[in-house]
């Protein structure tokens, strides 16, 4: 983030609407907070659509022989489908006779039979995943065939079966996505304004002097979603203003 893309530098005049305003002393400290802010890393694609999520804390794996077949669940979170090829890849045995798998990544989903019976694998799977309730989870069961077949609905159940199991068991976490939000204020209360987004951990601030009203910037910004209402009530109070807020 250029700070320069924030505020004017020290001692330049802001031009809005033909009115000349000359930057005051406490918006001089705004570039240390600006500076501050965007040297954290912003938040990974694990965090989307303005919500919170569970998923898997850590790789888990469960062995089941089913009619002397060797079935191996191993899952773990992926953060994004790029993930997903590298999970498959580390986890998958090439010896095995089949490396079945399917994941969720929000409203995204893949699954693959490995050469079993279309339906009999992937998508049992899938259903697991989806059942468990959890989110950006990738599941491989490798089996290793032991001979006797287990016709459509034996596959469906070993491979759903081993799946869910594995997941039951695995531990979450709880991942606390970010709100894009906006906030009109003049120019006077900028230095509140930051100094509270600083507090409150916010990433990705902008400003929009734009706003067609004079003496008055968009503060834009990211913040995790269950400190949206706190942060909300911090500004109003701090500004003692009834501050109107843009969520997008």
């Amino acid at each position: 983030m250029q700070v320069s893309n924030l505020i004017s530098p020290y001692h330049h005049y802001l031009h809005v609407h033909n009115h000349h305003y000359r930057i005051s002393s406490s918006l001089f400290l705004l570039r240390s907070m600006v500076t501050a802010t965007s040297s954290r890393n912003t938040v990974s694609a694990t965090s989307t659509d303005g919500d919170a999520f569970t998923t898997i804390a850590e790789r888990v794996s469960l062995e089941r022989d089913i009619k002397k077949s060797k079935f191996i669940a191993i899952a773990g979170h992926i953060p994004d489908e790029r993930s997903a090829q590298s999970f498959l890849s580390e986890v998958q045995d090439p010896r095995a006779t089949h490396n079945c798998w399917a994941y969720k990544v929000g409203n995204q989903y893949r699954s693959n039979d490995d050469g079993e019976p279309s339906g009999t694998a992937g998508k049992p799977i899938h259903s697991a995943i989806e059942n468990s309730g959890l989110d950006r989870v990738m599941v491989v069961v490798i089996r290793h065939f032991g001979g006797i077949k287990l016709g459509t609905g034996g596959l469906v159940r070993a491979y759903g079966g081993v799946a869910a199991e594995c997941l039951k068991n695995t531990p979450t976490r709880l991942i606390k996505s970010q709100v894009p939000m906006g906030v009109e204020v003049t120019f006077d209360l900028l230095g509140v304004v930051y100094h509270q987004l600083q507090s409150f951990k916010a990433e990705e601030i902008k400003q929009d002097y734009d706003t067609g009203k004079d003496g008055v910037t968009m503060v834009t910004f990211k913040v995790s979603f269950d400190q949206a209402e706190a942060l909300e009530e911090a500004l109003k109070t701090n500004c003692s203003r009834n501050l109107v807020f843009y969520k997008h």
